[in-house]
């Protein structure tokens, strides 16, 4: 037996119980008549002319059935008799490069065929003005080329900063059109600052190249679009502030102020853009953003089947296991990193040999004076928080809350013969 195994081996895990959370499933059923609805509303036909070639730019984000919605673009586009083609407005992500960002796509399930368009992916890009505080403002040089832009993104809390605008079709402009060296500008003086550069250089970009609209998704707690809206720049700010109100509202979270232990299964990419969401793990990598519960330590167990090698967000976990960090590959990860000066998500945790001893080591270490109270808690991943484990110390919690139901009784973890959960 090892000296850690000697340390932990007394102490215990609780029992859990499955409960059900509540959330508001209201949801698009058809994406295309949504759609046309918005188009008609923003009166699009009167922003496109015949022979227009059109950047369709999309990012890397997992949103709700992006290739139907970016499918239906851009044939609504070329019935328009307008010549649309693809641009990766993703910033940094792909690896910051073109090969990479064409390949996010491909796991968005955006390909040529798919959505009948070309894509023209590259990471040059042109500097089409500069704030007064002296930042650059980029854009990709297939967009800044086009004779008009459509942005396609989903609005929702930032996991760095707060502000009146956070992540959506401003974000995707700054950031995303800027590629990697546009997003290294807008993030050169720091998260405390994103707040004001963001909309400042989407403001540039919007005065300066021929963006016709954007397309704006918010998405409920089931990660389905609740609401989708065709913006023109004349409004979209005032709109974005607005959605923005919305998406904080439907957005998933825990019913639970104080949690012990917090155990997470799976984090990735896919998953959210720091692996693991802050808005609803109450850890965040910076300063300039705050929310969610007070979580004393934090368990990762592995990396999400999408994100690959991608363990971008790992440093928000107190502990993990030997078997995600063996899977991790860093240079992905600190492309990410240097790009936004924030090293916080791509740290190591303290390493333990399995899930077992991970979990004995955060119970252990949050601060209690007898651990079989311990208030722990077991998510899928930050997406799936409708059906989640709770220990039975906090069961006095569910059965008073309006929006909390049993889903079952008592269980014991079950560990296989290495010390990794069966699931």
């Amino acid at each position: 037996m090892s000296i850690l195994q000697n340390l932990l081996r007394d102490v215990p895990i609780p029992q859990m119980v499955k409960i059900r959370q509540k959330f508001d499933d209201s949801h698009i059923e058809n994406i295309d008549a949504a759609l046309k609805v918005e188009w008609q509303r923003a009166k699009v036909s009167e922003l496109v002319k015949p022979g227009m070639e059109i950047a369709v730019a999309v990012g890397s984000r997992g949103i709700d059935r992006i290739a139907a919605i970016t499918k239906a673009t851009v044939a609504y586009l070329q019935e328009l008799g307008a010549k649309p083609f693809i641009v990766p407005a993703m910033g940094s992500h792909g690896g910051a490069t073109a090969e990479g960002q064409c390949m996010v796509l491909q796991h968005l399930g955006i390909t040529e065929a798919s959505v009948g368009a070309e894509i023209r992916s590259s990471m040059n890009v042109e500097q089409i003005g500069e704030l007064q505080c002296g930042l650059p403002v980029y854009m990709d040089r297939h967009a800044s080329l086009a004779d008009g832009i459509v942005v396609i993104n989903r609005v929702k809390p930032h996991t760095a900063f707060r502000g009146p605008v956070e992540s959506g079709l401003l974000k995707m402009i700054s950031i995303g059109l800027g590629k990697q060296k546009g997003a290294e500008a807008v993030h050169l003086f720091g998260f405390q600052h994103m707040a004001e550069n963001v909309p400042a250089m989407a403001k540039v970009m919007l005065q300066k190249r021929p963006i016709l609209f954007g397309i704006a998704t918010v998405e409920n707690a089931f990660d389905k679009a609740a609401i989708i809206s065709v913006v023109t720049p004349d409004r979209m700010e005032q709109e974005e502030i607005k959605l923005l109100q919305l998406a904080k509202e439907m957005m998933p979270r825990f019913y639970f102020d104080q949690i012990d232990v917090l155990i997470v299964d799976e984090i990735g990419k896919d998953i959210s853009g720091d692996g693991m969401d802050p808005n609803v793990t109450g850890r965040y990598g910076t300063p300039y953003a705050h929310g969610g519960p007070d979580v004393n330590k934090i368990v990762v167990r592995d990396l999400s089947k999408r994100t690959g090698s991608i363990g971008f967000g790992i440093g928000m976990a107190d502990l993990t296991t030997q078997r995600l960090v063996d899977k991790i590959s860093t240079e992905e990860m600190y492309v990410n990193a240097l790009t936004t000066g924030n090293f916080a998500p791509t740290k190591i945790p303290t390493v333990l040999p399995n899930d077992k001893l991970a979990i004995q080591a955060a119970i252990k270490s949050a601060n209690l004076l007898d651990l079989r109270q311990v208030r722990l808690v077991r998510i899928k991943n930050t997406l799936t928080l409708s059906e989640i484990l709770v220990s039975e110390a906090m069961l006095s919690e569910v059965s008073g809350h309006p929006l909390m139901e049993l889903a079952g009784g008592p269980q014991a973890m079950k560990f296989d013969a290495d010390g990794y959960l069966l699931d």
